[in-house]
């Protein structure tokens, strides 16, 4: 796997416990031998990376990228203050030096899987097996992509990996029980989305993505069978409210409509907010918005970006009722009572949780938020 950890950085500081040496781009060719503990300092030089001690003593050390290792294969590199395994390739970029963690399929998956699921109480293993599968899954089905130099970032973009330091014991113990296991449908590895809550029911793509159909990506209950309770309703955000004052919903619909085509001039008030069609999932399909500008009709996932919080934090969902107080300047309040936090396609990672504890392994979690798909082995 080559993970993208950080871009346009000027400089980089790099360092290790024990011993780590630095080739050229071959990887092959040595090009420095620092001492455990020694920090060194990696720049741009034109299209090429320099390097030197930190102390500032010169070394005539010039390449891209630069191949930095351990020498134990089971060491690893400290950057940006966290611990790698693998390699890191330091190479330069339009915008300054680029820095990519290449390693093992499974050790990239150790260092997500405790970011993603969250828990560590081994009681809860069967849901982080499954989040070891979904994850190894993900990360297959964007291998080699030969546009960039690198397959997956280390951020929500793809899923957050936090590197060695991330890992936990029951973590490891969950991607060493799965080792190599996958998800297919027809016989392909698939993208095995997931999400923190999904409020009672998952939803199909369609529902919050402008995105077609998949066969294993269905609407799935999370309600225990014969109760009123749900897999996933001892987790925050399984139910939830977020009030908008006048201001602030002026604010967050401004900030949106202005990256929209016509939305440059922004808007002065917003003068109603209503659903204007929901999904079979019970989630918002289409929110409109009025304003002093005109109408603007919001999709699935455009809703939770329209509608941020100040500190920029996303709608937690689509799944939510909408309560309007209006005044003579318009909405002069807007009340959302919702469920679920994410976009709730594919598994509720508080749900596969709930499934965990109620005795289900891991192979029926996946079964149950990804129907038809089996459990295969990649090398």
């Amino acid at each position: 796997m080559r993970i993208l950890l950080a871009s346009r950085q000027s400089s980089v500081h790099l360092s290790a416990a024990g011993g780590w040496r630095m080739f050229a781009s071959d990887g092959v060719t040595p090009l420095a031998v620092p001492n455990p503990g020694e920090r060194w300092i990696l720049e741009q030089d034109g299209r090429l990376v320099s390097a030197r001690r930190e102390d500032s003593r010169p070394v005539p050390l010039r390449d891209a990228p630069i191949v930095v290792r351990p020498s134990d294969p089971g060491g690893t590199l400290t950057f940006n203050g966290r611990h790698w395994r693998g390699e890191l390739l330091v190479a330069t970029g339009d915008d300054g030096v680029v820095v990519v963690n290449r390693l093992r399929m499974d050790d990239y998956v150790r260092g997500v899987v405790p970011l993603e699921i969250g828990t560590t109480s081994p009681g809860d293993a069967a849901a982080v097996e499954a989040q070891a599968v979904t994850a190894r899954s993900y990360a297959v089905t964007r291998l080699g992509d030969s546009r960039r130099g690198f397959d997956l970032t280390a951020t929500t973009q793809d899923q957050v990996y936090g590197g060695a330091d991330a890992e936990t014991q029951v973590g490891n113990a969950s991607v060493d029980a799965t080792q190599g296991l996958v998800l297919l449908y027809g016989g392909a590895v698939v993208n095995a989305p997931y999400h923190a809550n999904c409020g009672g029911s998952t939803a199909a793509p369609q529902d919050s993505w402008r995105a077609s159909a998949e066969p294993y990506l269905q609407r799935v209950s999370d309600q225990i069978p014969g109760t009123n309770r749900y897999y996933c309703d001892q987790a925050p955000h399984f139910r939830w409210t977020r009030t908008f004052g006048a201001d602030e919903l002026r604010d967050a619909v401004a900030r949106y409509v202005r990256a929209l085509p016509g939305g440059a001039g922004g808007i002065g008030v917003v003068t109603n907010v209503a659903v204007a069609a929901v999904t079979p999932a019970g989630r918002v399909g289409t929110l409109t918005v009025d304003t002093d500008r005109g109408r603007w009709s919001l999709r699935g996932n455009e809703i939770r970006a329209a509608l941020r919080s100040p500190a920029g934090e996303l709608l937690y969902s689509t799944y939510f009722s909408v309560d309007v107080v209006s005044g003579r300047g318009g909405v002069e309040r807007l009340i959302l009572n919702g469920g679920g936090n994410g976009h709730g396609v594919g598994m509720c990672q508080s749900g596969a949780i709930g499934r965990a504890r109620a005795g289900q392994d891991f192979r029926t979690i996946l079964r149950t938020y990804y129907p038809g798909t089996t459990i295969g082995t990649i090398q």
